[in-house]
């Protein structure tokens, strides 16, 4: 009988500590009900017959030896490479189909979702099981995504997709994850339809903050990210371009945001409207100090708050893409205001992680 299995991922939203994860920073983030999934029935060979209908695209290759890249990024396919250098060995070929709910190239983790399941498919079709753990999907994952290719991103996409539901991630080496007890609802996502530049963005992020900390390292010995204070480090900031000074001071107000938030999430019931304020708060430092928002995500904004979200912020990478707002019990009213305004809303709930859907 031939065997059909259907693995998905789902997207995520950030909700503390953007912009922090590839500096070893801990973020807040939440994997939501919008996902990628992968359908295949097998085949006599190893090759893998791919259909992407919601791109128009196809691919085929032999995963029984190096498959070759065609492009950078180029992510089933280094997902591929990854697993099998990692102890998978491929001995039977899918008839695949991908599809997709997450915006595209719209900070909501379509392309680590795309990689999370594409990784956990490929272990579960050859294997009958996902790896020993969902870290462990992550950190293939964020291999073939990120490392494959050098690109400058983090790890929080990977780990919240294939872990799923509301997790505090420290993201100093080793890595860690801690899920929070909180129950928060009342999402809706906000898809401005302005189509971003992630690696470029992060990339002008990371080396202007670098740039600000070969600063502080020359002139605070014992400098940590983590630990030191915005108070040891402003008699320095002057020595710094506008940009690295601008991105290093709104890091710092992120990092204290995001443990502020880990205190209030750490019970099951929250303060809603604290952390409304809060995630407006590590919004405004986005724009200002990073920037990263744009004219239309904040018109979205300023319609989701006066549609009655608590608060909300710009998601990802920024540049364009989404933002969200929350707005428990408001969720319909804001959805409206954010199509009023030029987005496409869609409200979206906690989910869980990577997972085989059915096999039959």
């Amino acid at each position: 009988m031939r065997r059909r299995v259907t693995v998905s991922a789902p997207g995520r939203i950030c909700l503390f500590g953007e912009h922090q994860d590839f500096l070893g920073l801990s973020v807040i983030a939440c994997a939501i009900d919008l996902d990628i999934r992968i359908t295949g029935t097998p085949r006599d060979d190893t090759r893998f017959a791919i259909d992407m209908p919601d791109l128009d695209l196809r691919d085929e290759f032999d995963a029984a030896r190096r498959v070759p890249y065609r492009e950078d990024r180029d992510y089933i396919r280094a997902a591929t490479n990854v697993v099998a250098r990692n102890g998978l060995d491929f001995h039977r070929g899918y008839d695949c189909t991908i599809r997709g709910t997450i915006p595209i190239n719209a900070g909501a983790s379509s392309s680590s979702a795309l990689t999370v399941a594409w990784v956990s498919f490929a272990w579960a079709t050859q294997t009958g099981h996902l790896p020993e753990t969902h870290e462990e999907i992550a950190r293939l994952a964020h291999l073939a995504e990120v490392v494959e290719f050098g690109e400058p991103g983090g790890m929080m996409d990977h780990y919240t997709s294939a872990v799923g539901g509301l997790l505090f991630i420290d993201c100093r080496e080793p890595i860690t994850v801690e899920r929070l007890p909180a129950r928060l609802d009342g999402f809706v996502l906000g898809d401005s339809l302005q189509p971003k530049d992630t690696t470029g963005v992060l990339g002008r992020s990371r080396s202007a903050v670098e740039a600000g900390l070969v600063v502080l390292r020359d002139n605070i010995p014992d400098f940590d990210f983590r630990t030191t204070s915005l108070e040891e480090v402003e008699p320095f900031l002057d020595q710094m371009a506008e940009e690295s000074r601008k991105r290093i001071v709104a890091n710092f107000h992120n990092r204290e945001i995001c443990r502020e938030a880990k205190w209030l999430l750490e019970e099951a019931h929250v303060d809603h409207e604290r952390i409304g304020d809060l995630l407006y708060r590590h919004h405004e430092h986005l724009r200002d100090g990073i920037g990263i928002s744009t004219p239309k995500i904040e018109r979205m904004l300023e319609a989701a708050m006066a549609a009655g979200a608590l608060g909300g912020k710009v998601n990802g990478s920024g540049g364009g893409g989404t933002m969200f707002a929350y707005a428990p019990g408001r969720q319909e009213e804001v959805r409206e205001a954010l199509d009023a305004a030029g987005g496409r809303g869609m409200i979206v709930s906690p989910h869980q992680g990577a997972m085989v859907l059915d096999e039959d």
